[in-house]
């Protein structure tokens, strides 16, 4: 029989335990696509949590909150909320995409889309 709490005892549950329970980020309009950087000079992430100081270092590269949520195993919420306490606290900025009202090219959405089948 399998464990409530899946495979590694307490995965399941523990990803929220960083958060401290927390589901909504203090950035409200922090999307998955937002693209995140290291500050240059954040040599306070040794002082970080594990998963955080990851993420600082992670970030020294662009990454959307989607890719740092693959590259640590951590659910899209928890990686949303992490993030967005450390662009609070100045170890990352955020790089969000710019906002339109208007629809995409027909033409780009069909290439990309032949693209992803012959993928």
């Amino acid at each position: 029989m399998t464990s409530p709490r899946g495979r590694d005892h307490g995965l399941v549950v523990r990803p929220y335990i960083l958060t401290g329970g927390r589901t909504e980020p203090s950035h409200r309009e922090l999307a998955l696509e937002t693209v995140v950087t290291t500050i240059s000079g954040t040599d306070a992430a040794r002082m970080l949590d594990h998963e955080e100081a990851a993420i600082v270092r992670l970030c020294e590269a662009y990454q959307s909150v989607a890719e740092i949520a693959a590259h640590l195993g951590l659910p899209l919420g928890v990686a949303r909320v992490l993030v967005s306490d450390l662009a609070s606290a100045g170890y990352v900025r955020l790089h969000r995409p710019a906002l339109t009202s208007e629809r995409p090219d027909g033409q780009l959405l069909r290439r990309v889309l032949h693209g992803l089948r012959s993928a």
